[in-house]
């Protein structure tokens, strides 16, 4: 999983900043990123809390680990049949 410059406590800065009445220009000259970062983070965090995008993270990484074993379960399901088809 890609890691990205900043973290989700730093994320969560720029995202309350911009709700105080910061212009997103401002902010994003400031911090170093491009607007579109800015409003994909708004995008994707915007109304959450710490620990709520410390969750939804978290549910990702989960999801992403039973995909990976679903894969691999159903590869070897798959290659069982095959075998079982030659005999």
């Amino acid at each position: 999983m890609k890691n990205g410059r900043f973290s989700d406590a730093q994320i969560m800065a720029v995202l309350k900043q911009a709700e105080g009445g910061v212009p997103v220009s401002e902010l994003c000259r400031g911090h170093g990123i491009s607007s579109a970062s800015f409003y994909k983070w708004r995008a994707k965090f915007g109304g959450m809390d710490a620990s709520l995008m410390s969750e939804m993270k978290n549910m990702a990484e989960e999801n992403r680990r039973l995909k990976r074993m679903y894969a691999e379960m159903s590869m070897q399901n798959d290659l069982l049949n095959c075998e079982g088809e030659r005999h």
